[in-house]
């Protein structure tokens, strides 16, 4: 199933995941999967590696075990630098063999240990090539709060718009701790007609080491009451883990109530965090 055609009918609310590193088993993953039976989001998106990087082809197996045992449309996420051409070819023909219509196109990360391909250099330059293929629901990132290599918001919302019209049916972003930054955002590409659903990509944070891997990692501003929250309960556990979670629930009622398209919870295979967000907003998407 097309996920872009979900929005059609309903608030979207969706979980993303990622394989296990090449030191674990890809059992590790299974039993993920497992604990998130039963909270039913409307589909599941599975990166290339642990945190969206590097070549772990684990990913197709998934996404079909996701269709075949969960009954719920899956997204495999796709960068552009680490494949070639003729790579993505032979992605492209396993996923349709493996019944996966949605590809999340990036550009991806680059990595300091790995020489990125020449082939796609963009985004949008991969979106093309799998557009013309045929047969793919494409989905693309966008961010907020401006890409950290763009120049500045303007150039990021044009080769944003760039994406879109190579063959891009939807977004989702990069977190963000404010939503302020979102619904600018979401001004910013009415203006430039940029009319696909967009999902609001929300991260709870739920330990000291996590945010200080957020900040190093992406361009994102901190509120002062999610850093005071931080502050107040980093050395309790349990505590920040009940705040990171509150917090994120505050996020999407906001956001469902300003009428977003959708939500987008970054799981980080965190069963326990992901069932306590769906319960209390769960409601929220059925209204």
């Amino acid at each position: 199933m097309r996920t872009d055609s979900l929005f059609k009918e309903k608030t979207v609310f969706s979980y993303e995941i990622f394989p296990p590193k090449r030191t674990a088993p890809i059992e590790t993953i299974y039993h993920t999967l497992e604990r998130l039976k039963g909270q039913q989001p409307d589909f599941i998106s599975v990166t290339l590696g642990a945190g969206g990087t590097g070549d772990n082809l684990s990913t197709a197996d998934i996404a079909q075990k996701i269709q075949e045992e969960q009954f719920l449309p899956s997204v495999a996420h796709l960068p552009a630098v680490n494949f070639s051409k003729e790579e993505i070819c032979t992605i492209l023909q396993e996923l349709k063999q493996k019944k996966v219509e949605n590809i999340l196109a990036l550009r991806g990360d680059i990595l300091t240990d790995k020489e990125p391909k020449k082939d796609f250099l963009y985004a949008n330059d991969l979106v093309a090539f799998i557009h013309e293929q045929g047969e793919f629901n494409i989905i693309g990132a966008c961010y907020p709060e401006t890409h950290g290599d763009a120049v500045n918001s303007v150039v990021d919302i044009k080769n944003l718009k760039r994406k879109v019209d190579a063959g891009t049916n939807q977004l989702i972003t990069q977190l963000f701790f404010d939503n302020n930054y979102f619904y600018t955002f979401k001004e910013k590409c009415d203006i430039v007609d940029i009319r696909v659903p967009i999902q609001a990509g929300i991260m709870p944070v739920v330990n000291k080491k996590q945010i200080e891997r957020i900040v190093k990692m992406s361009n994102v501003n901190l509120p002062s009451k999610f850093l005071k929250m931080m502050e107040r309960y980093e050395h309790n556990p349990e505590a920040i883990r009940d705040a990171g979670i509150a917090y994120a629930i505050n996020q999407i009622v906001d956001l469902v109530a300003q009428g977003v398209s959708g939500i987008h919870l970054y799981t980080m295979n965190n069963p326990y965090v992901a069932q306590k967000i769906r319960e209390a907003t769960r409601s929220l998407f059925e209204a």
